[in-house]
């Protein structure tokens, strides 16, 4: 066939199909804030997926203001998008609810489960010299809770769950101020949500005396969130192990991507996952369990993969 061409044109179609044969993979996965933990959570994906596949997929990290405009972007994208967010925000989209009334889209059935990353773990940080033992010691202090956060909101739904709406002092600060603003007394208290450890009270614990509050298993259940256990000697300080509850956070695709692709970017984060592990602490806590947590549907080529290890999936995931 190339005989019949122009030397030029042979040329070209033969690097096309020489290309072609070695095609590199691309995805696009949709991360958070820049400068944030998860962003960077995604950036270490990117380069461990790229690492575990000789680079035959490459992975560029797009910036996002937050994890419903992730779950939104599946109505324009394709195969190549993968996005992080809770669970239940999926579940949300698909039901038509909350946030997603009245913009409900036939692409929010096609959500699919990869795998899960480290989830949002409520931190309530506390100054040694406070006092505080337990939630009801808050009563009487200042706590800084930031705004527009999960942590937030999360963090005012527990006070008023235990009993502490309007016996607290709110502190009228961003979050970013919470570890000079603790150091220098101007709040007892503040609350983070995030991946542990988490850098702004690694930060509060290593420069100041800080006690992380243990909710009670009852606290636990009344929040109706999932337990977590933040291991004794994850931040300076902390002799014991702290009972609290998380958000899970799961990538996601969609049922567009194809299984041979979800098989193999969920089998290389599993396989990369120790090296992860030993750059961030944080991947430490990541476990194929957590999947038990994935309340929508995993997407068949994942799926494949958890069968061959064994891992916990329930027959409403498949």
């Amino acid at each position: 066939m190339l005989r019949h061409l122009g030397t030029a044109a042979a040329l070209a179609l033969a690097a096309s199909l020489a290309t072609g044969a070695h095609a590199q993979e691309r995805i696009t996965y949709k991360s958070a804030k820049a400068g944030s933990s998860y962003y960077q959570m995604g950036v270490e994906i990117a380069e461990a997926i790229k690492a575990g596949t000789g680079g035959d997929v490459s992975v560029t990290v797009e910036e996002s203001q937050g994890s419903v405009q992730n779950v939104m972007e599946v109505r324009a994208r394709g195969a190549d998008y993968v996005f992080t967010t809770p669970p239940a925000l999926v579940a949300l989209a698909q039901e038509g609810k909350a946030m997603f009334e009245g913009k409900g889209n036939p692409a929010f059935a096609e959500i699919r489960a990869l795998f899960p990353i480290p989830s949002l773990t409520m931190h309530f940080v506390v100054s040694g010299d406070a006092g505080v033992e337990t939630f009801a010691d808050l009563e009487g202090k200042t706590i800084l809770l930031g705004s527009g956060s999960f942590g937030a909101t999360e963090g005012q739904k527990y006070l008023e769950m235990f009993g502490l709406d309007g016996k607290v002092e709110i502190a009228n600060a961003e979050l970013s101020n919470a570890v000079a603003a603790l150091k220098n007394g101007q709040i007892d208290a503040f609350v983070t949500a995030g991946s542990y450890p988490a850098p702004n009270v690694i930060e509060a614990a290593a420069s100041t005396d800080v006690k992380v509050l243990s909710l009670s298993d009852d606290q636990v259940a009344e929040t109706k969130r999932t337990k977590t256990v933040i291991p004794a000697g994850t931040y300076a300080g902390q002799d014991s192990d702290v009972v609290t509850t998380s958000l899970p956070v799961v990538a996601f695709a969609t049922a567009e991507m194809s299984d041979d692709t979800a098989y193999l970017l969920t089998k290389t984060f599993w396989d990369e996952q120790a090296t992860l592990a030993d750059a961030s602490p944080w991947w430490a806590a990541v476990t194929p369990e957590m999947m038990e947590t994935v309340t929508t549907q995993i997407h068949p080529g994942a799926l494949r993969y958890y069968e061959e290890i064994g891992a916990p999936i329930n027959p409403s995931q498949k």
